[in-house]
Formats: structure tokens, C-alpha cells, sequence
């Protein structure tokens, strides 16, 4: 590592104030930062420590039915918090598939959001990349894109977002509030994360020093938990990224779905949220040939960024069979391997 100044604030101000430090960087677990670190990809010259910062650690029921996740609290106690995991399946399922228990264990809310493509291209620093080095090409153009995007790609750049907590979060219109030096303001998640296009070192709508404080979930959202679920479709079926992934929740009256709400995951440089498909699938009978059509809905502008046109298909199967399982209801306990295309387990709703 470069040498680097520490300093570790003792209030959300003092933090931002320490953030908005020319080459500053905020560190929490650091289970993405530190490693981006020790292999020179990132190179801060100051970390500013937020890990003991006051009531960012809190999960917190709020009275109109939402909950309010802290920054800083752990992914493993958010997914086992029972009222939570309850109200909110799908989420808890994502953030069960992720890394190994020992990370969740330390890895953190705004940290899950905050993480890097793990494109190899990036990671590999004698590789062009236009995301550590703007202006300087991208590699994978060309190279080995069999997991790299399929949507929102563009000539600078087509790495994918690796988050599994982040696709129910944007399907389920996550809210994120972030603090700054003009004061506090609110972003609906799906708007968080930026495209490539011909800038694709900012990744995210975030201000030099601005903190992200905590994410909401509307109280719409656990007017899905009895049809939610995650599903993941990875290289091994533990600590692995997803190849690609869905997040998908419906609303029944009778047999007829009321409304849906479906993300797809590993697609894009962002949590891709499916409106068109959403659309597709209020007021229709919830069949094969339903969630088939909702699926080229859902991948109809995709192209492939290289050798990976089978991404395409691939997610258009696993949107298929994220909502066929969320039809079926989600199970009153989660599979014992949360996510996984090949766990069974039987649609008995979390509700009941």
C-alpha cells in the first residue's frame, strides 16, 4: 500500500468535513476497499475511519410500515433480524447468497452499495480501464467478456455492479439518504449508480465528502413478502458473484397478478430495474407464457459486449423462473442455499 493518513471523526460532520479531503476515502469494513488498496487499484491518501460513527447501526421500524438500515449495519444481522427477514424475504435471501458468513459478518449496508466491479480488467493494473485511468481505453473490448454486461454497456466500458443486496433493494424502490456539506438529501437507489456512458470512472451520484446515512424501504414493499424472492446464478453455488441474478415480487388478486416488481442483477453497471416487464405483468394470468413474455420484455434492449450473448438468454431464464418462485409463495424458511437455481424448497408463504 501507499502511505495513507487515518483520522476517525466522532460525529457524521466531522466525518464529512474529513470526507471532502482531496483524496480522501470513508472506510468502514473495508472488505472491498482494503483489497483495492493493497493491489494499488485505489491509492487514498487519507482514510477517514466511520466504523464506531453514532446510530448509523441501527434497524429501525418506522411507524408508516418502512424500515430505516443504517450505514453501518452488518449484512449478516440485517438478514437475520426475524422481523425483517419476514417482512422483507427477498432482501435477506440476496444478502444470504453473498461473499462467506465471515464477511457478512464485518461487510456493511452503504458498503454493499458502495463496492467495485470485480471485472478483471480492472482489477488488473496492467490493463487500460477507463475506470482507474480515464482516457485510457478499456481492455475488455475485445478481451474476455463472458461476465461483463449486456445492458447499459457502452464503448468506455462493460463491467458489471456485483451487489446481490442491491437488486431486491431497486426493486422494492430503496430510498438512500446521504449527508453533505449543503445537508441531508434523498435518492431512490435505482438512480444511485451510474452508467458508463463516456464517463465511467463516477460511479455513483455521490458529492466529494458526502456520506450515505442510512436506506429506506418503503412500507409498499412488505405488501410483497408473501410472493418475494432472489435467485442467483453463479459460477459454484457458494462465495461466488452472480452471473447474472433477479429479484422478483408479485401481488395476487385470485389469479390474476396486481402488481409486480422485478430487477435484474450482473446485467448492467447498475441494478437494472424492468418497468417494461412490470407493466407486461398487472392484469395477466401468472403463466409460463406470462413470465416469458415479461422476460423479453425485461432483456429487449440488451446486446451481448463480446463473447457473452448467452448472458442473455441466461437472464431471460432466470427472470422466468424468479417469478414462477414467486408466484409459488415464499417459503416459510429460506433453502439451505439462499438463492440458488437448484435449492428446492416448498411455496409456503412467509405469512402464514
Amino acid at each position: 500500500m501507499n502511505r495513507f493518513e487515518y483520522s476517525r471523526p466522532a460525529s457524521p460532520a466531522e466525518a464529512i468535513a474529513a470526507g471532502a479531503e482531496p483524496g480522501a476515502a470513508y472506510l468502514a469494513a473495508g472488505t472491498n476497499l482494503l483489497d483495492l488498496m493493497k493491489g494499488r487499484i485505489a491509492q487514498p491518501t487519507r482514510l477517514v475511519d466511520i466504523s464506531l460513527l453514532p446510530g448509523l447501526d441501527v434497524i429501525e421500524r418506522l411507524p408508516d410500515g418502512g424500515v430505516r438500515i443504517g450505514a453501518l449495519v452488518r449484512n449478516s444481522d440485517l438478514a437475520h433480524d426475524p422481523d425483517f427477514a419476514r417482512r422483507f424475504p427477498a432482501v435477506a435471501e440476496a444478502l444470504l447468497s453473498g461473499a462467506s458468513a465471515q464477511l457478512r459478518n464485518a461487510a456493511t449496508t452503504a458498503g454493499n452499495l458502495m463496492q467495485r466491479t470485480r471485472c478483471q480488467y480492472f482489477y488488473d493494473t496492467a490493463s487500460a480501464c477507463n475506470k482507474r485511468d480515464p482516457g485510457a481505453g478499456c481492455d475488455a473490448r475485445g478481451g474476455e467478456t463472458r461476465l461483463n454486461a449486456v445492458l447499459g454497456w457502452s464503448e468506455h466500458c462493460v463491467a458489471t455492479h456485483p451487489s446481490d443486496f442491491c437488486v431486491p433493494l431497486v426493486a422494492f424502490d430503496a430510498i438512500i439518504e446521504i449527508e453533505g456539506k449543503s445537508g441531508r438529501r434523498e435518492v431512490k437507489l435505482e438512480d444511485f449508480h451510474c452508467l458508463p456512458g463516456d464517463t465511467p470512472q463516477h460511479e455513483t451520484v455521490l458529492e466529494p465528502g458526502e456520506l450515505i446515512v442510512a436506506v429506506r424501504l418503503p412500507p409498499e414493499a412488505a405488501g410483497f413478502a408473501a410472493h418475494a424472492r432472489y435467485l442467483k446464478v453463479r459460477e459454484r453455488t457458494s462465495y461466488a458473484f452472480a452471473v447474472v441474478s433477479a429479484a422478483a415480487g408479485v401481488r395476487l388478486d385470485g389469479q390474476t397478478i396486481a402488481e409486480a416488481r422485478l430487477a435484474l442483477g450482473s446485467v448492467a453497471l447498475k441494478p437494472w430495474r424492468a418497468r417494461e416487464a412490470e407493466r407486461l405483468l398487472v392484469g395477466r394470468q401468472p403463466t409460463e407464457a406470462t413470465f416469458r413474455a415479461a422476460a423479453d420484455a425485461a432483456l429487449a434492449q440488451a446486446r451481448p459486449s463480446g463473447d457473452n450473448a448467452f448472458k442473455i438468454e441466461l437472464a431471460r431464464r432466470i427472470v422466468v423462473r424468479a417469478l414462477s418462485l414467486a408466484v409459488e409463495g415464499t417459503p416459510a424458511r429460506l433453502p439451505a442455499l439462499p438463492a440458488s437455481a437448484f435449492a428446492h424448497a416448498p411455496g409456503v408463504s412467509a405469512n402464514v
